[in-house]
């Protein structure tokens, strides 16, 4: 069975600006499960530039998952991509190749000029999610974890990939991202935490000697 999802994300930037970034899209706070990318192949071809990248990322496995998949979440993942200058398009084909006899995501984005502001650029993300013949009527529940993982990931991408472009390109804006507010409260609670403990340490050393 196949369920269809889209959705479309605006870079406040420039196609130019997108166009570069994206091969600097990792690392950034919502990237911690991409582990390594490697270029495969890079090549022209009439006039466009095609490169295939192989990924690695980690996804957590819902414990009752565990029996299809076992606990090694590591996905290989292969992406394609091209970039018309002309056109001012850059196209990405993305699909899994591991835990594929579960289920199969491919993803479309087509990055192009917004056509109410050219100094922005939309990202037009389409997924085709397949689940296989599961035993014990598993594939209802692996399509809507599929649907539902995809779902919060593409929105994590796009936040994460926003991230990147004000990093290079806007950065009086980077101060005031939701991401740097996330990473600074997340800093704060953890120093907080240590210092409490810190605090806690003597206290107990003090009491187990009395």
């Amino acid at each position: 069975m196949v369920k269809y999802y889209t959705t479309t994300s605006l870079f406040k930037y420039t196609w130019e600006q997108v166009a570069t970034g994206l091969w600097q899209r990792y690392p950034n706070p919502n990237s911690k499960h991409v582990l390594t990318e490697d270029v495969l192949s890079r090549y022209m071809e009439d006039n466009k530039l095609i490169c295939r990248r192989l990924l690695t990322k980690t996804n957590k496995v819902p414990k009752w998952a565990e029996g299809l998949v076992g606990r090694d979440n590591h996905v290989l993942i292969i992406e394609e991509s091209v970039v018309d200058p002309v056109e001012k398009t850059l196209t990405t084909y993305t699909r899994n190749i591991g835990l594929q006899k579960i289920m199969g995501i491919e993803e479309k984005c087509i990055y192009k000029v917004n056509p109410q502001n050219s100094s922005w650029t939309d990202c037009e993300r389409s997924a085709w999610i397949t689940t296989r013949r599961l035993p014990f009527g598993f594939n209802n529940a692996v399509e809507s974890f599929g649907l539902n993982r995809f779902k919060s990931n593409a929105l994590k991408a796009a936040l994460g990939f926003d991230y990147v472009l004000t990093t290079l390109y806007g950065q009086d804006k980077l101060k005031d991202h939701p991401l740097t507010i996330k990473e600074k409260f997340k800093d704060t609670v953890r120093k907080t935490a240590d210092m409490a403990k810190s605090k806690a340490s003597p206290m107990m050393t003090r009491a187990s000697t009395s």
